[in-house]
């Protein structure tokens, strides 16, 4: 059993990680909290190393960042058993997209269905504008 300052160490560990991963992936704290399910702010506790994810969001968080179970805790390559959270799949198709698409994907994802077409009829038009 891990003690007090065992697990605040391995979560800062976890956190940094996180966080560097994170960085080399151009992702934002909220593109990763959309993508592995949480609210962005417990996300962001988890990369200050004052909170540990679930384990289903911990093998999430590994495949979205395309990082090793074992790496993301701070331990020797292998020291952990094969699994599903060692192997880094490719990113899905929307991290492809420029973080401010991403930005607004969100946004649009609170508004309503009227609301979508009346920002669909302003963006129409504005680009017509722009012609």
């Amino acid at each position: 059993m891990l003690g007090e300052r065992e697990k605040s160490s391995l979560k800062k560990t976890l956190g940094r990680n996180a966080q560097a991963a994170r960085v080399r992936q151009e992702l934002t704290q909220a593109d990763v909290a959309e993508r592995i399910d949480l609210a962005t702010e417990v996300y962001g506790r988890i990369e200050r190393g004052r909170a540990f994810p679930s384990i289903p969001t911990f093998w999430r968080l590994c495949h979205v960042l395309q990082e090793s179970a074992d790496r993301m805790l701070g331990l020797p390559a292998g020291t952990l058993p094969p699994g599903p959270w060692q192997v880094a799949e490719p990113p899905p198709p929307y991290a492809e997209h420029p973080p401010e698409l991403r930005r607004l994907i969100r946004t649009l994802q609170g508004f309503e269905p009227d609301e979508w077409r009346a920002l669909r009829k302003f963006l129409v038009s504005l680009k017509r504008q722009a012609r």
